[in-house]
């Protein structure tokens, strides 16, 4: 073969190629659905980066090309300035129209809430976080009694969310994760679930790690079964409450304050408090429903944060002269 017929056959090759990328760009920067079509709600969490989020909107039948989807973000720039949130997205959308829509701002808020907050907290997160229609004294009166199912999670609520529709996203979580999703271990478990969740409530405020919760669980699951007091300290932060010189609802108990008249001292009462002291997430509440078997009955944290257990107080006084003094 010529050299001038090989040099025709590479163009020829190049342009079928070029034609061939140009028809895929193309076919794949189209809309999926040509003409009008219901939009559907997409969210996007905090931090989901671009291959995900272009991933899963090729799952919904957003997009043609989860690749188009890329390139065409990368292509205008838009990779950090796409944003968390809930967008009504359309399939007769075009990849370039659906990235620009999902860096405009949205109408919804993604709330956390962290393991071991209590309902006055939760209110005021969303008193901080501005939802207009969101009545912290309603949220507080439909919540009595119900502390400890409040689940902790990140959620997306719409700005104008009222007290009632927070409150029940809250409890139909709890019932979701914790009722159904930890049936099995609520069945298994030797202690009934309300017990449980007012220990839980406590392991979250006293323990940090799976780990470390199961032991903090089982050393005040035995301090119950032998009848002595748990004297946990956590539970003295919530008789006392909000302190408005540290603006803080867990300010850390003094020696006085072991003295406070409440149903919620457990230096001063035996047994568990009448009802959960904070909202637990579900590691601690696993924790509590399958302890670690322990003969410790003390437990204390050091400077650094570090847990020290000692099974009699002659081992706990030598933990507190050792760590603490």
């Amino acid at each position: 073969m010529s050299l001038k017929k090989n040099i025709i056959l590479v163009l020829t090759m190049f342009l079928v190629l070029i034609v061939g990328l140009g028809g895929y760009l193309y076919l794949f920067s189209q809309p999926v659905t040509a003409g009008v079509a219901d939009k559907i709600q997409f969210a996007i969490p905090r931090g989901q980066a671009v291959s995900v989020i272009a991933s899963r909107l090729k799952e919904a039948g957003l997009i043609k090309s989860s690749l188009m989807f890329r390139l065409t973000v990368k292509q205008q720039g838009l990779g950090t300035k796409l944003q968390s949130g809930s967008f009504q997205i359309s399939p007769a959308m075009t990849p370039a129209e659906i990235a620009f829509k999902l860096t405009q701002g949205t109408n919804d808020i993604w709330v956390t809430i962290p393991e071991g907050w209590r309902r006055e907290e939760i209110a005021d997160s969303f008193i901080n976080q501005d939802f207009t229609a969101f009545d912290s004294k309603e949220f507080l009166n439909l919540s009595i009694g119900q502390e400890g199912r409040l689940f902790p999670d990140t959620y997306l609520f719409s700005r104008e969310s009222t007290a009632q529709l927070v409150y029940k996203t809250l409890v139909n979580n709890f019932e979701k994760k914790v009722i159904v999703g930890l049936a099995k271990e609520i069945d298994q478990s030797i202690y009934d679930l309300e017990e449980a969740l007012v220990m839980a409530s406590i392991v979250e405020r006293e323990a940090r790690g799976f780990e470390e919760m199961r032991h903090v669980a089982g050393v005040l699951w035995k301090r119950i079964e032998i009848g002595m007091a748990l004297q946990a300290d956590a539970t003295l932060q919530y008789a006392k409450g909000y302190s408005a010189l540290t603006q803080s609802w867990w300010e850390p108990p003094s020696a006085a304050d072991k003295k406070i008249v409440s149903p919620f001292n457990t230096y001063l009462n035996p047994g568990l408090p009448p009802k959960p002291i904070a909202n637990p997430g579900l590691e601690s509440i696993k924790a509590t429903l399958n302890p670690l078997k322990t003969n410790d009955l003390f437990y204390l944290h050091d400077r650094s944060g570090g847990i020290h257990y000692a099974q009699n107080l002659e081992e706990h006084t030598a933990n507190v002269q050792r760590y603490l003094r």
